[in-house]
């Protein structure tokens, strides 16, 4: 990823803006149009800069970021592992079972429906998932009262007198 050696200030959406511009190449058009997808699928979504320099998009919990390299922009799903991928656009990090990503190479195109079905589908992953976790009480446990083993103490050897 290009980093700027100036301290980088300003909102999350300025710094997304800004290193589209610096990229200045192939790489800031693909993440310029993979966030405007992004947009259009979910126009609640907020953008967030984190791990000193990734964009981030969350609605209710991380949906993706957007990581730029010399050779490919990568899009990873922070829950890509339970999504449903019929379009089969995750191509990179198949192997773990929490993240799924899609690498795009100078030249590719990725399919702008299908995307946006997946970022709706880790929408609906991410708000389903807020739902089903009730606060819930723990319940009071009762220490069990353990009684101390008491300790025969060995009686005093008593000198038997000769008789």
């Amino acid at each position: 990823m290009k980093q700027s050696a100036a301290p980088q200030t300003g909102s999350a959406s300025e710094l997304i803006s800004k290193r589209i511009a610096e990229l200045g190449d192939w790489r800031g058009e693909t993440l310029a149009r993979m966030r405007k997808l992004i947009h259009e699928a979910d126009p609640e979504v907020v953008e967030e800069w984190k791990w000193m320099g990734t964009p981030v998009w969350e609605h209710a919990g991380i949906l993706c970021t957007g990581e730029s390299y010399k050779a490919v922009v990568k899009l990873t799903f922070a829950k890509g592992a339970s999504l449903k991928d019929p379009k089969k656009l995750f191509n990179s990090s198949l192997e773990g079972n929490m993240r799924r990503a899609i690498d795009i190479h100078e030249g590719e195109q990725v399919d702008a429906t299908a995307f946006k079905a997946l970022i709706q589908a880790a929408i609906a992953l991410n708000t389903q998932a807020k739902k089903a976790k009730p606060t819930v009480k723990k319940p009071k446990v009762k220490k069990p009262t353990v009684k101390k083993p008491t300790v025969k103490k060995p009686k005093a050897a008593v000198k038997k007198k000769p008789r």
